[in-house]
C-alpha cells in the first residue's frame, strides 16, 4: 500500500491523546463514583457492564484513526479483471502500392484507413504493425498506445516485391511474442496440421493490392492462422481495372487481386472489404475473441477507509448512546 498525502498521518496523533483523555476521565468519575458509594449514595456497578462502557470508545478511536488514513490517501493494488485482444495491421510495402488508381496512392490509401481504425479501438486493444514486401519485419510491437501506433504507420514506405506469405508468418510471430518456425515441406504437405498454438484473442489485418510474387504460400500460412485461431481480415486497396506504375525506370501493370484476399480472408473466418468503404474497419475488433485477464492495478482506497471509519462512529454512538445514555 502506497500513501498519496503522508503528511495527512500527522494526525493520527490525536488518537492516542483521546485514549489518554479517556482514561483520565474514566479515572475522575471512577474516584467521584468510589466517594459517593462509600457515602451510600450510589450502588456499585456490575462488572460485566463496567467492560461494555469502553466499546464505544474503542469503535470512536478506531472510525477516527481509519478516516485520518483514508486523508491520506491510500493506494493498494488490486486484480481486476479486464479484457484482452491483439490486432496486426500487416501493410503491404512493395513497388506496386505506389500506383495511383486510388488517391494519392494505395500505400496513403491504407495508412488512412489504418489511422482510422487505430483511433476508434478501445485501451483494451493491443496493436501491432508489421511491414512486408520480398521480406517482413515488425514495426512495433503490440501496443495500447494510439500514439506509437500511429507514428509505426506514418514511417512506412515502399520498395521490392510482395510475399503475402512473409506477411502473414511475421504477424503470427509478433503476435505468439517469439519467433515461429515453420517447416516449408509441413506447409506444403498439410498446413492445417501445423500448430503454432492458440491465439483466439488476436487478429490480423491484412492491407494489401493481393498480388503475390513470392514464397511461401499465402493460403499454406492462412491455414496455420486458422489453426491457431486467428483471424485474417483483408482489405484490398487498389482496383480490379488496375494501373501502371514506374519501378526503375519500368512500367509494370498493377491491379487489385481480390480473389486472393478474399480466399485468405475465408479460409480464417475472415472478412474482406475495400479500403474506399469508410466503414470496411470498424466492425473488425468486434469479431475478436477477446479473452479475461486478472491484471493488478492501483486503485486509490480513500473512500473505503472514510466508510469504514463512519460506520465505526455511527456505532459507536448507537451503543454509547444505549448504554451509557449519552454520545460520548
Amino acid at each position: 500500500m502506497s500513501i498519496g498525502s503522508p503528511w495527512m498521518l500527522l494526525l493520527l496523533a490525536v488518537v492516542p491523546l483521546l485514549v489518554v483523555a479517556y482514561v483520565l476521565a474514566l479515572r475522575r468519575r471512577g474516584r467521584r463514583a468510589a466517594r459517593l458509594a462509600s457515602e451510600g449514595l450510589v450502588p456499585t456497578s456490575a462488572g460485566r457492564r463496567q467492560r461494555r462502557r469502553h466499546i464505544p470508545f474503542a469503535l470512536f478511536a478506531a472510525g477516527i484513526a481509519l478516516v485520518v488514513l483514508g486523508l491520506a490517501r491510500p493506494t493498494v493494488n488490486l486484480p481486476v479483471p479486464e479484457r484482452e485482444g491483439t490486432v496486426i495491421l500487416a501493410f503491404d510495402v512493395s513497388n506496386s502500392m505506389r500506383a495511383k488508381d486510388l488517391a494519392p496512392s494505395r500505400i496513403e490509401a491504407a495508412k488512412v484507413a489504418a489511422r482510422a481504425f487505430v483511433e476508434k479501438q478501445p485501451s483494451t486493444i493491443k496493436i501491432g504493425v508489421v511491414a512486408f514486401g520480398d521480406s517482413a519485419v515488425t514495426v512495433l510491437k503490440p501496443s495500447n498506445v494510439t500514439e506509437e501506433v500511429l507514428a509505426a504507420i506514418n514511417r512506412l514506405s515502399v520498395s521490392g516485391g510482395t510475399s503475402l506469405g512473409q506477411g502473414l508468418f511475421t504477424s503470427l510471430s509478433t503476435i505468439a511474442g517469439k519467433p515461429l518456425k515453420i517447416d516449408d515441406t509441413a506447409l506444403d504437405s498439410d498446413a492445417g496440421s501445423v500448430n503454432i498454438g492458440f491465439f483466439g484473442s488476436s487478429a490480423i489485418v491484412l492491407l494489401s493490392d493481393g498480388e503475390n510474387t513470392t514464397r511461401p504460400d499465402p493460403l499454406a500460412l492462412a491455414e496455420v492462422a486458422s489453426t491457431a485461431g486467428v483471424h485474417v481480415h483483408a482489405i484490398g486497396v487498389g482496383t480490379e481495372k488496375g494501373t501502371v506504375v514506374q519501378v526503375n525506370g519500368y512500367s509494370v501493370a498493377t491491379a487489385l487481386d481480390a480473389d486472393m484476399l478474399k480466399e485468405i480472408a475465408k479460409t480464417t473466418d475472415g472478412t474482406y472489404d475495400q479500403a474506399t468503404d469508410a466503414a470496411a474497419l470498424t466492425g473488425i475488433y468486434k469479431s475478436i475473441d477477446l479473452e479475461f485477464k486478472t491484471v493488478k492495478k492501483p486503485r486509490e482506497v480513500t473512500a473505503l477507509f472514510a466508510a469504514v471509519g463512519g460506520l465505526l462512529l455511527a456505532l459507536g454512538s448507537a451503543l454509547s448512546i444505549v448504554w451509557l445514555g449519552r454520545v460520548v
